[in-house]
């Protein structure tokens, strides 16, 4: 059997933890960067009609005439309260597989007892309230697809207090039958919108389709969905055997425009931390580098302009001293002086694994040796400290702070509208 934990309004859950005027009853949204639009919202104020999405200039009278409380993302929170959530639940299960930063899989081995699975499914749910403040919902099935869709109804009916368990026929094909195919993990809105014509309205005549005939008319991924919706595990919970990102990008739209290249230079070595970071938790280096740079394209009083440039590096690395050198190199060959830059960022693409990384004749074996031990010692400083930005390339300045005056500085709202400031 396969649990599937799903984090409840996950970043608005965090804002509640560290905000008790923030809780039940009263309606939360939770804003973008830069607060731009909702990314998510409490059941309280999806009840208003606010949709996640939503651009926060459409929904702010409906926040002025309800108290909505209007909150700032601080993502950095939310990344500590969802790794303290998944120590809570590893320390549960033999195994756990995290599949985004307010979910993971577990593996139930071969339990097959209905009161024993209830029974330790509700031990998780209760733990993690208890240790991290955040409510969770749990589905068990057979397989993966399934254990999202129990997930699912966990979270939405209150009779399952939290836990929902697929583990018989019945249950199977009534949970199937109640549940659309944009709803099924794997299939989404966009294919829905293709096998709704063909006469499959909900995810139980979908899964009732003779294996054969789905062979023939769908692709290898909607012929795994189809054998887990019918109880068959056709996709792995081993995380170790998932395929690396073949390419990564960092980008930040910043809280003002910019017009000096100095602060750009900065911005590009925040970047280039961030990709070095994650190319290294992969075991991945990369082989090209671009970088692009573009002014507010709202803005019609102003001149417009963007502009992009990429590398091929010298050897495939991971090593963000290279990764900032490279950014800033593109930096300098597009920037032009003149422009308020609204947005910038990069990105790099054919990464390798760095077991199949081929040297260059002009870096020695000794010099590539010392890169890779300064990188694994900020990596382990900024492990324990809990932070990304605890040790960092010296023309690094945090783009946070940049945001976070510029949020102080002007009026995002009327005064009347609760705005929760990120600590």
């Amino acid at each position: 059997m396969v649990g599937l934990i799903d984090c409840n309004n996950f970043f608005v859950s965090c804002e509640r933890v560290y905000s008790p005027r923030l809780r039940a009853p009263r309606p939360v949204v939770v804003l973008s960067n830069n607060d731009g639009c909702a990314v998510a919202i409490s059941n309280e104020a999806k009840a208003l009609g606010i949709k996640r999405g939503d651009p926060f200039f459409k929904i702010e009278h409906l926040c002025r005439r309800h108290n909505v409380a209007v909150v700032s993302g601080n993502h950095r929170m939310y990344g500590d309260l969802s790794a303290r959530v998944m120590a809570t639940i590893g320390e549960l299960v033999p195994e756990i597989s995290i599949y985004s930063i307010d979910e993971c899989f577990i593996d139930l081995g071969a339990r097959s007892d209905s009161a024993q699975l209830e029974k330790l499914g509700r031990d998780i749910v209760c733990r993690v309230r208890r240790n991290t403040g955040i409510p969770s919902s749990l589905g068990i099935a057979p397989t993966m697809t399934l254990a999202k869709v129990a997930a699912r109804f966990a979270k939405k009916y209150a009779g399952y207090r939290s836990v929902c368990i697929i583990d018989s026929e019945e249950k199977r094909r009534k949970a199937l039958s109640l549940t659309a195919l944009s709803d099924i993990w794997g299939i989404g809105r966009r294919l829905s919108r293709r096998l709704v014509p063909m006469g499959y309205n909900n995810a139980l005549q979908f899964a009732d389709i003779a294996s054969e005939e789905v062979g023939r008319t769908f692709n290898i991924n909607l012929e795994r969905t189809h054998s887990e919706l019918n109880g068959i595990p056709s996709i792995s919970i081993d995380s170790e055997n998932e395929p690396r990102r073949k390419q990564m990008c960092s980008t930040r739209s910043f809280g003002h425009s910019v017009t000096d290249f100095a602060t750009l230079e900065s911005a590009m070595a925040a970047f280039a931390c961030i990709i070095g970071r994650k190319l290294r938790e992969q075991g991945s280096c990369a082989v090209v580098l671009g970088a692009f740079i573009q002014t507010n394209s709202f803005r019609d009083d102003e001149p417009q302009y963007s502009n992009s440039c990429q590398i091929r590096l010298e050897e495939p690395t991971s090593d963000t001293m290279r990764l900032t050198a490279a950014a800033q190199a593109c930096l300098r060959q597009i920037f032009r002086r003149g422009y308020a830059y609204k947005r910038a960022g990069i990105h790099v693409h054919e990464i390798v694994s760095e077991e199949a990384v081929q040297g260059s004749l002009f870096i020695t074996q000794d010099e590539r040796a010392r890169r890779q031990r300064i990188m694994s010692v900020i990596d382990e400083i900024n492990r324990r400290s809990r932070s990304h930005d605890k040790v960092y390339v010296g023309s690094y300045a945090p783009l946070s702070g940049l945001v976070r005056r510029e949020r102080d500085n002007r009026s995002l709202t009327p005064p009347d509208i609760d705005i929760i400031r990120p600590f």
